[in-house]
């Protein structure tokens, strides 16, 4: 285990693609051993996620927070057009079980609630990271060069610009069009600044509004 810890640590591209895929895997399995599995696997995947960007967060330069109000604008209104849009376009998967904690647990349960907050910390604090390194810090520059470290995060190609945002899109099966234009805004940002904390922020705004608009207005499909 060491030894494979070594390698992912000395390979620049491991650091960003291991730590995604192993969350991606994890998001994969939720719900596949029983109805419970479902929220317990995203707990699960949400400590393991953190810890992982504590781990490979020193080593990764760009993994930096920016707080900035574009960034939390950007946010809002993906927000706006992931809620807005939902009904306007077809969706890939028809019959995809919904996460709803209080169906399980029992409407307004401690149990229920603590699922839920732990979803909206995992999505806001821990999934923005993890995703906007592998989609804008990796994926971006390696469809631009394979030794991707020489590529400037500011650095703006087309064929890149498109094809990593119809990936980002295409792994939000049930959110498919909202999912390409967020990678289209959250790509601009980091082009438009140059670094990949902006996007990070506009990332965690939307999921947090997502979020906060799923148990408000009981709209569980979202999540």
């Amino acid at each position: 285990m060491s030894g494979l810890k070594e390698k992912v640590f000395r390979s620049p591209t491991l650091l960003r693609v291991v730590p995604f895929v192993i969350f991606l895997i994890l998001t994969s399995l939720q719900g596949q051993f029983g109805e419970g599995s479902r929220y317990w696997l995203y707990a699960a995947k949400t400590i393991l996620g953190a810890a992982m960007i504590w781990a490979v967060g020193p080593r990764i330069t760009e993994m930096r927070w920016k707080i900035s109000w574009e960034g939390v604008l950007v946010g809002i209104a993906m927000f706006a057009v992931w809620v807005g849009l939902d009904n306007f376009y077809p969706h890939f998967e028809k019959s995809v079980a919904v996460w709803n904690p209080h169906q399980h647990f029992g409407q307004g349960s401690a149990v229920a609630w603590i699922f839920i907050c732990v979803r909206l910390l995992g999505s806001t604090l821990v999934v923005p990271p993890l995703e906007e390194v592998f989609y804008r810090s990796f994926l971006y520059r390696y469809l631009i060069r394979s030794d991707f470290e020489k590529v400037p995060l500011g650095e703006f190609r087309w064929s890149a610009f498109i094809i990593s945002s119809l990936i980002f899109g295409v792994v939000h099966p049930q959110q498919w069009l909202a999912g390409i234009l967020c990678g289209l805004a959250f790509q601009a940002l980091v082009c438009r600044h140059k670094r990949l904390g902006d996007a990070m922020t506009a990332h965690a705004t939307t999921n947090l509004f997502l979020g906060l608009w799923v148990f408000w207005k009981d709209a569980w499909q979202f999540w």
